[in-house]
């Protein structure tokens, strides 16, 4: 598998002609548009207009209207449901939208009716919050005196003194009086009546106290008005009940709605296409990017609407700018998520899906290595695929789900780990019948973990080494032989010196311990002299010194960092153990159920995360610092791209 080769687009088409033209290379799904420069402009070229803004808000009126039935008239849907599937056709259809979109101000216009509704429950429940320290006075809530008297309603904070204030009052005033009316924790309610002449001098004798004066325009006693705001929130619930009953009457229409957002989603699409050319008053001029594969079908498009284009290969300056495109099978197509996670590849590098797959389902496998998870995987991922039909992104997780399953159940089968050792403790319990007991294993991480250890460091050195040629035959096919010799081709050379010196003390001592001594002292010479290439003066005595650092400190951490694939592989053999003993101490079968579902539901959900992050981490620090190249940006074609449906397959 590999990137797509682009090429570059140009053309010039009859204005009539434009909008039926962006439709069907929208059908086809294949063309990148691009802006064009804006020194066209000074040739006098004009940037076409599109109501792209009046789209967004038709779509947003369509979408609200959607979120709004699915709040209050949830749809039933069976578990892990696929979506509805509509014609290509259908989903480019504009004719469905006036209707749709009058049918979603409908639906809006009712929620608008229920917030309005709602905003004066509000403001009445508060109003009856408010009248409850007055429910025992019997005078009219707007009542402010009388031709010779003032009333004052109001609040004083908890902490005043009344009969301080009682006292402040009389000095002020002979003709004054302060009526408690209800006392709380925070806050005392009261009434102050005056003459008018004295109530500049009242109000100046309150203020020290923090009173608070309070208003009503309500007509009427506090109960009174209490009992009528009871009746009028009545009257609204049954008028909010009444409205909300009309928008869920409205349901029926969820579908029309979600197939016209998706056809509105396709307008706005073909809408930006458009803001994106340039022409005069009859012609049109376009360009952008398409997959070379799809020439010929766009030729038949452009020879029916009589456009004038032509292509070119794109040059390595133009290679930053250049969409890119991966090109999978089944396989490697599971990992697009993970290389969409780190970043594409530049146009000019390589698909790094096929040469990780292999790695990383084997990493993956071996972390979890639990025929039972594997089983749990494996089946999670078959149901979604069979009930959810799956496209672009959730497939390739499916599918990545489903591998990682195939490799931990035959890892778990080498380590003969089945939920752990699930098998033996309930042969245990059971009264160990035939057939229940320990699996079989090819290595156990329980008892041989420096034989994992020893294993997961030598897969390092395959992984790190696969990168290394890919980088190596990356350069060679550039042209940049001399890096290629003078950095991998170094460390191999070392590496192969180092290995003939330790199988000399080791296993292999019929070998002369000089052959490994003068192959690593040439490697140890490449090498110095590749980290010094180019540098002059003073910088070549430094750079002696950071290539033994970067040689030394690099490879010995990111081997390393492989000791990681059996610290999983261990740890997740170690807590499912746990578990299991735990459930077997009762000596109890339905005890033992109980704690298993609980610990190997928790053990699985932190290894299928915490595997899934580490393998991750291995491929895209360790593998990929050897010879990736990143910052490609996304293949982005004009094309149908539904949200609420998926497109019918022919």
């Amino acid at each position: 598998m590999a990137i797509v080769k682009m090429k570059k687009l140009r053309m010039m088409a009859v204005r009539s002609d434009v909008k039926v033209l962006l439709r069907n290379l929208e059908r086809l799904g294949c063309v990148e548009f691009s802006e064009l420069d804006d020194s066209l402009l000074e040739e006098g070229l004009i940037r076409e207009n599109s109501d792209v803004i009046g789209y967004r808000n038709e779509l947003s009126t369509l979408q609200n209207a959607i979120a709004l039935l699915d709040r209050y008239a949830p749809e039933k849907k069976p578990l892990l449901s696929a979506k509805p599937e509509a014609e290509l056709e259908s989903l480019m259809d504009d004719t469905v939208l006036p209707g749709a979109l009058d049918q979603a101000k409908v639906i809006n216009g009712l929620e608008e009716k229920i917030k309005r509704l709602s905003a004066e429950e509000n403001r009445l429940n508060g109003l009856l919050e408010s009248l409850q320290p007055w429910m025992d006075v019997d005078l009219p809530l707007n009542m402010n005196g009388t031709e010779r008297t003032n009333l004052l309603w109001g609040s004083l904070p908890g902490r005043i003194d009344l009969n301080e204030l009682v006292s402040a009052l009389e000095r002020a005033s002979d003709e004054a009086e302060l009526i408690p009316v209800r006392s709380e924790k925070t806050v005392h309610y009261v009434l102050i009546v005056c003459i008018r002449e004295m109530l500049h001098e009242v109000q100046d004798c309150l203020r020290p106290y923090g009173f608070t004066a309070i208003s009503f325009t309500e007509d009427g006693t506090a109960f009174a008005v209490s009992e009528e705001t009871k009746e009028r929130l009545g009257v609204l619930a049954n008028e909010k009940d009444a409205v909300k009953a009309q928008l869920v009457a409205q349901a029926p229409a969820r579908d029309s709605l979600k197939l016209a957002a998706d056809v509105a989603e396709s307008r706005i699409t073909r809408a930006e296409a458009e803001g994106k050319l340039m022409g005069i008053r009859s012609t049109v001029i376009m360009q952008g990017w398409f997959p070379a594969e799809k020439e010929e079908e766009l030729a038949q498009v452009f020879d029916r609407y009589g456009v004038a284009w032509e292509t070119e290969d794109p040059v390595p300056e133009e290679y930053p700018d250049v969409p890119v495109q991966l090109k999978n099978n089944r396989v490697t197509d599971a990992l697009n998520m993970v290389t969409n996670m780190y970043s594409l590849p530049a146009y000019d590098g390589v698909d790094p899906n096929p040469l990780m797959a292999p790695f990383f389902i084997l990493f993956y496998g071996l972390m979890m290595a639990d025929m039972g998870y594997g089983l749990i995987m494996m089946i999670a991922a078959l149901v979604a695929m069979a009930k959810i039909r799956p496209k672009k992104g959730t497939l390739s997780f499916c599918r990545l789900l489903l591998y990682g399953g195939v490799s931990t159940f035959i890892m778990g089968a080498l380590t003969g780990g089945f939920f752990g050792n699930a098998p033996e403790q309930i042969g245990k319990i059971l009264g160990k019948p035939e057939g229940w007991g320990v699996l079989p294993s090819l290595f156990n991480p329980m008892t041989d973990s420096m034989l994992v250890l020893i294993g997961s460091m030598v897969l390092g050195m395959i992984h790190l080494n696969t990168g290394m040629v890919i980088s190596a035959v990356e350069k060679v096919k550039k042209g940049d032989t001399a890096s290629a010799v003078w950095e991998e081709g170094a460390l191999w050379v070392t590496l192969v010196g180092i290995i003939l010196f330790a199988l000399n003390k080791t296993v292999m001592p019929a070998i002369p311990a000089i052959i490994g001594k003068v192959i690593l002292a040439v490697g140890a010479v490449m090498i110095l002299y590749g980290g010094t290439r180019g540098a002059t003066g003073f910088g070549k005595f430094t750079s002696i010194f950071g290539t033994l650092y970067n040689t030394l400190t690099g490879w010995f951490g990111d081997i390393l960092s492989y000791s990681r694939i059996m610290a999983l592989m261990l740890a997740g053999s170690v807590i499912a153990t746990v578990f299991n003993t735990i459930g077997a101490i009762a000596n109890n079968l339905v005890f033992f159920l109980v704690i298993f579902l609980i610990g190997h539901a928790l053990n699985f959900a932190l290894n299928l995360l915490g595997c899934y992050v580490h393998d991750l981490r291995l491929q895209c620090l360790e593998y990929f610092g050897k010879f990736y190249k990143d910052g490609g940006r996304a293949f982005s074609p004009l094309a149908v791209n539904p949200k609420y449906y998926d497109t019918a397959e022919n």
